[in-house]
C-alpha cells in the first residue's frame, strides 16, 4: 500500500486529503499542533492514520515526525506540504513576530520538513505543495501570506530538476477561496465574502473535498508525466482582463 505524509492534516484541506487517500488505498500519517484539533482528528479519522503533533517551526519536531513515519511505515510514496498560516493584514500592521511566524510555517518550515522527508521517499513517488492563488493574484493585506506561500512555488521548477533523476514528481495545488476553517478565521466580514463569490466565475467557494481530488490526481499515476506544475482549483478565479 502505498505512504502519505500530509503536513496540516487535521482540519481542512488536509484533512480532506486524508479521508480521500485513506479510502484510495492510501497508508496515510497526519500533522497538526492544535490540541484540540489533533484530537478530534484522532477520534474521527479511520484508527489506522497516523495523527502525529508536530509543530512545522520546530525542526526537533520534524526530525521526530519523521523517526515516527520511518518507523512505522518505512517509505514515503506521497508527501503532501500542507501545513500553513495566513493573517491578513496591511503592510503598515505587519509585526516582525506575524513575519516570522509566517515565514517559519509557510516557508521554512515546510522547506525543512521536504529536506528530512527526503531520504524516506520512494523513486517514483510525489510531492505536492500548497500555494494558493493569492501567490499570483492580488489581495488586500494578503503580502505576508502570499510571499511565504509563493515562496515554495519560486522553488518548484528547481526542485521538480532536481529530483527528476528519482522520477519524483514536483507539483504545487493553488486553491482560490475555499470553505475552510482557516478562510473562516481570516475575519472577512460577509460583504468582502459576497464581493469575493461575484469575482468568481462559478460564483461560488471551493471546498476542502474539490482541492483533495486535484491533490489526489497529482499524487497518482494518472499525472506520471507531469512534474514542476502548479495546478489552481478556483473556480476560474481571474479569468477575467
Amino acid at each position: 500500500m502505498p505512504v502519505a505524509l500530509i503536513t496540516g492534516g487535521t482540519t481542512g484541506i488536509g484533512r480532506a486529503t486524508a479521508e480521500l487517500l485513506h479510502a484510495r488505498g492510501y497508508q496515510v500519517a497526519v500533522t497538526g499542533q492544535n490540541p484540540d484539533t489533533l484530537a478530534q482528528a484522532s477520534r474521527e479519522l479511520p484508527d489506522d492514520v497516523l495523527v502525529v503533533r508536530s509543530d512545522a517551526r520546530a525542526l526537533a519536531d520534524t526530525d521526530a515526525l519523521v523517526a515516527t513515519v520511518a518507523e512505522r511505515f518505512g517509505a514515503i510514496d506521497v508527501l503532501f506540504l500542507n501545513a500553513g498560516i495566513f493573517q491578513l493584514a496591511p503592510v503598515a500592521d505587519v509585526t516582525e513576530e506575524s513575519f516570522d511566524a509566517h515565514v517559519d510555517v509557510n516557508f521554512k518550515g515546510q522547506y525543512f520538513t521536504l529536506k528530512k522527508a527526503l531520504p524516506l521517499m520512494n523513486d517514483g513517488g510525489s510531492i505536492i505543495l500548497t500555494v494558493g492563488v493569492g501567490s499570483r493574484r492580488g489581495g488586500l493585506g494578503a503580502t505576508l501570506g502570499a510571499a511565504t506561500r509563493g515562496a515554495l512555488l519560486t522553488m518548484l521548477p528547481s526542485l521538480a530538476l532536481e529530483l527528476a533523476p528519482r522520477r519524483i514528481r514536483v507539483n504545487a495545488v493553488s486553491p482560490g477561496a475555499t470553505d475552510t476553517p482557516l478562510f473562516d478565521k481570516l475575519g472577512v466580514p460577509q460583504a468582502g465574502k459576497d464581493a469575493m463569490r461575484a469575482s468568481i466565475p462559478f460564483e461560488r467557494f471551493g471546498s476542502s473535498q474539490e482541492v483533495a481530488e486535484a491533490v489526489a490526481f497529482l499524487a497518482s499515476d494518472a499525472a506520471s508525466y507531469i512534474t514542476g506544475q502548479d495546478l489552481a482549483v478556483a473556480g476560474g478565479y481571474g479569468l477575467r482582463a
